[in-house]
């Protein structure tokens, strides 16, 4: 019986995934193709070779998804999920993962945020501060704006007593070029309101070290 029930769940998801619709600008990734094609050309490959037909086709796609932040409102998905409650002590959501591009390499850094808010007659569904990082992630980013931005969104909608936000991430630039240095992780913290209390801020930063789960 549980084969057969994992069976299932196996075939719904195939399922889904094979429907799972691609929504991209048509117009855009036309106009994005020849430029792909160019850079094929310039750094001396052959693009119309058989394993290279389709990528500009793929990387103008690729690169609407990763920028589709900027197509997106992260006050309007806090707000849709806003809630009156009673709750004055910190909420913290830790290890979201995140992917972005850097803006001045235009290569990726990946890591992780946490997140914490200290509520002012408002929460928010969890689930939407993890959507809130994507829509400034999935943009041409710097690490330390990306903290800020997330941090303002929250703090400008919510209006919660306090924000704290420290970004944990790897880059790709100082990975596969330059220093090539493949330890290296940078961090990057902002906060607001009550976080900027010594107690409060060590409170939060000892609940993202520490393993309670």
């Amino acid at each position: 019986m549980a084969s057969l029930l994992a069976l299932l769940i196996s075939s719904i998801a195939i399922i889904m995934y094979h429907n799972k619709p691609e929504q991209y600008d048509s117009a855009l990734t036309d106009r994005l193709i020849p430029h792909f094609h160019e850079i094929l050309s310039g750094v001396g490959e052959d693009p119309e070779r058989e394993g290279l037909l389709k990528t500009p086709e793929r990387a103008a796609k690729a690169m609407q998804y990763l920028t589709q932040g900027y197509h997106q409102d992260a006050a309007a998905i806090l707000k849709s999920a806003m809630f009156q409650e009673n709750y004055n002590e910190m909420v913290l959501v830790k290890d979201i993962e995140l992917y972005s591009m850097c803006e001045h390499h235009m290569l990726p850094f990946f890591g992780k945020a946490h997140i914490a808010y200290i509520p002012n007659g408002y929460i928010v569904g969890l689930s939407k501060l993890p959507r809130v990082i994507d829509v400034f992630a999935r943009r041409l980013q710097v690490q330390e704006r990306l903290t800020i931005e997330v941090r303002d969104i929250i703090q400008n909608t919510l209006k919660p007593l306090g924000v704290a936000v420290v970004i944990e991430a790897r880059h790709m630039c100082m990975m596969m070029r330059g220093v090539q240095k493949q330890n290296s992780v940078t961090t990057t913290s902002a906060f607001t309101g009550e976080f900027l209390k010594s107690a409060t801020r060590e409170e939060f930063l000892r609940l993202v070290g520490s393993k309670l789960h």
